[in-house]
């Protein structure tokens, strides 16, 4: 290891197994997860719930912290959780993995019921601002200290320059929850990149989501000062290859850890862990220890404003 700190994922949604956004979600299960992560250099993460009805997310959130209040090893892994969803773009290959059925526009209400369940642990919120009309979201959670992340979006650049001034500080695995063909030039990538100088971006890095090419172009134009590693790992991280069943998902993993979508038409979270990805980061992309400790340690934390004391 680099640091004592160890790795930092601000995404995780389930480890060695257990599936955090599973309605059966065990102390058993969620032990054994952080504990899977722990073996592979993770001394924190965000444990994230992705869209569903409103009433599910509530009840895994409330399941969730409820189970990591009772388990020191899981209070010490799971420092605050990642709400992804459900107010994201509903249309094909904007929305990705996230159910269309369950998908809606932003509301306080809404918002408000799932910060209750997460019990105070809610760190980041991945919306699509142009799903957020006002951004009143938005402005709801950035004044309670909480970051607001872009993700699964198509927002123009008036809708993403205007979330950034309502507080949006954050875009989710730039590069993926959007669709394989776009506009060539106006594009949610590109505009995104625009605003590099104003926003952290988060990058799933297992050579899988993002070709080796884009990652190093996407350093280059942001630098490396407002970049974060995420694994975006599901519950068969950590397992290998094999088949697997995970939510409303049936998964066959191949040997290069590819988590499609039955169909193929989309990547269904990643089945890398942390330690693999910094492996990708070294051997193709030839970055040094400074870059990878950003990367992966320095800047998660400090992106959700972690004290690192």
């Amino acid at each position: 290891m680099l640091d004592k700190k160890g790795y930092f994922d601000l995404q995780v949604n389930g480890y060695g197994g257990v599936d955090f956004n599973s309605d059966v979600l065990t102390a058993e299960g969620l032990h054994k997860a952080c504990s899977a992560l722990q073996s592979n250099g993770v001394t924190g993460i965000l444990a994230t719930i992705i869209t569903d009805e409103i009433e599910l997310m509530c009840k895994r959130l409330s399941n969730l912290t409820r189970r990591r209040e009772r388990d020191l090893l899981a209070k010490q892994i799971i420092v605050g959780i990642h709400i992804e969803g459900p107010f994201i773009n509903e249309a094909v290959g904007y929305r990705g993995a996230h159910p269309a059925d369950a998908i809606k526009p932003a509301n306080v209400g809404d918002m408000k019921r799932l910060l209750d369940a997460a019990a105070g642990l809610t760190r980041v919120v991945t919306l699509a601002p142009e799903r957020d009309e006002g951004q009143t979201v938005t402005k709801f959670l950035a004044k309670q200290g909480m970051v607001v992340s872009a993700g699964h979006c198509d927002a123009n650049l008036d809708e993403l320059t205007a979330s950034i001034d309502a507080g949006l500080s954050m875009f989710t695995h730039l590069g993926n929850g959007c669709p394989k063909e776009m506009d060539r030039h106006d594009n949610i990538i590109q505009r995104a990149l625009s605003l590099s100088d104003k926003l952290w971006f988060t990058l799933i890095a297992d050579g899988i989501h993002l070709p080796y090419f884009i990652l190093n172009n996407i350093f280059k134009i942001s630098g490396f000062d407002r970049c974060v590693i995420v694994s975006d790992a599901m519950a068969a991280a950590g397992l290998g290859s094999g088949r697997y069943t995970i939510g409303r998902w049936d998964l066959l993993i191949g040997e290069d850890l590819t988590t499609r979508s039955p169909d193929g038409s989309h990547l269904v979270g990643s089945a890398m862990g942390l330690r693999q990805c910094e492996a990708i980061l070294r051997n193709e992309l030839g970055l040094n220890d400074e870059q990878v400790r950003k990367l992966m340690m320095n800047n998660p934390r400090q992106a959700i404003a972690l004290d690192m004391s």
